[in-house]
């Protein structure tokens, strides 16, 4: 006869609320463990995925993921005459937030160097990769829009040609991918107001110029448009991602662009830290702190159940003293409902789980590891906490049975 077992059918209404309550506690500390996971796939994923061995960025900054680099669009053709570089591409990347169909829509933009990128190393649910140099657009699922479904960025409205998968910013936005024309468009979308005051802006400094003076045509080219006049350099670029050639030493290329003074460079493995180290790392102790909280408050109300648990048969444990049981039998019961208590509660947060996290605004990812660590830890926190239940029944005197 196990006693654990008939003592749960005695009190099986209490028993499972606890068993749920217990559940729903560990389902929050195991999707705060998927969310931190999805927080750090999230921001190296770009990286990743992209499969750039280096990334070329403004001189003493971390890169276009952690905050503003700038680099002239000429850098491509200096990095593309690198010994040892196999290929070059072009990077841009901006965030922005318009209003669609009524609803605010914030998009994570990436450029695409058209034609040697056309987005076919991106996961697509549907649809195809880019196929034109201007307005086609690869939209990522959470952000809602639908195949063939047009939005109206800056002056120039794009179509969804492919919808992807898995594809966020480290802070959780859906990526949208043009090509890199097309995101500098965006990008630098000022209102027809703002240009026609800097063209008479310009106008005004070069008549107040000495060569404006002498040269009155320079005056007429001021109303043009920026991209027309050759004094005025070409929209800027976040990055330049560099392939390096089989066989050659990554170390050695990027020691060769290195030693230019306008720009840093950094590996993939070094980019990754950066961005761990950089815009995620807050966020990425607060839910370390908030997970190792909940794990404690877990372990205190498990133990004070079952110390109640133990109150409440305080009079049959003084019982079975008096009747000779050893000590190891009232152990066991405690322990053995501990453990039930605990499995029910893992199994319980694992199955809500499945149905709740893919509902969650961030991507949850439970790893094997991680969850066979979580069932670790809510082993430890079982045996914990039937100690202050065992504690409790270990002080019963049988003449107790007898009052």
């Amino acid at each position: 006869m196990n006693l654990a077992a008939k003592d749960i059918r005695h009190n099986l209404g209490r028993f499972s609320l606890t068993a749920v309550g217990i559940g729903l506690l560990l389902m929050i500390v195991m999707g705060m463990g998927g969310i931190y996971r999805g927080l750090i796939e999230d921001a190296t994923l770009l990286t990743d995925r992209i499969g750039a061995d280096l990334w070329v960025v403004q001189r003493d900054t971390r890169g276009p993921f952690a905050e503003v680099s700038r680099v002239p669009a000429n850098l491509l053709h200096r990095v593309a005459a690198v010994p040892g570089v196999a290929g070059a591409r072009e990077f841009v990347y901006h965030t922005v937030q318009r209003e669609h169909g009524g609803e605010p829509l914030r998009i994570a933009v990436l450029g695409l160097s058209w034609p040697a990128d056309k987005g076919q190393w991106v996961p697509l649910l549907a649809g195809r990769p880019l196929a034109q140099n201007h307005f086609e657009m690869i939209a990522d699922k959470t952000l809602g829009l639908r195949l063939g479904e047009r939005v109206r960025l800056g002056k120039e409205t794009y179509t969804v040609v492919g919808i992807s998968t898995n594809m966020l910013s480290s802070s959780g936005d859906g990526i949208g991918l043009v090509t890199v024309a097309d995101a500098q468009a965006i990008q630098f979308d000022v209102p027809g107001e703002a240009v026609r005051l800097e063209r008479e802006a310009r106008a005004a400094r070069g008549q107040r110029s000495e060569l404006g003076a002498r040269q009155p045509a320079l005056i007429e080219q001021a109303f043009q448009p920026a991209a027309s006049i050759s004094a005025i350099a070409r929209p800027q670029i976040s990055a330049v991602m560099v392939r390096v050639a089989p066989g050659a030493r990554v170390e050695e290329v990027a020691a060769t662009i290195s030693a230019w003074g306008d720009v840093s460079v950094h590996t993939r493995q070094e980019q990754n830290a950066l961005l761990l180290k950089g815009p995620v790392e807050k966020s990425r102790k607060q839910l370390g702190l908030f997970r190792f909280l909940l794990t404690v408050i877990a372990t205190v109300i498990m133990a004070l159940i079952l110390y109640t648990l133990t109150l409440d048969k305080l009079h049959a444990i003084a019982l079975l003293k008096l009747i000779g049981a050893p000590n190891r039998v009232i152990l066991g019961m405690i322990l053995q409902q501990a453990l039930a208590l605990g499995v029910l509660g893992y199994g319980i947060a694992y199955l809500l789980g499945q149905k709740v996290f893919p509902n969650f605004p961030r991507r949850v990812i439970l790893t094997n590891d991680d969850l066979a660590q979580l069932a670790l830890i809510v082993l430890g926190i079982s045996i914990l906490s039937s100690l202050l239940g065992i504690w409790r029944a270990m002080r019963v005197q049988p003449n107790e049975a007898l009052s």
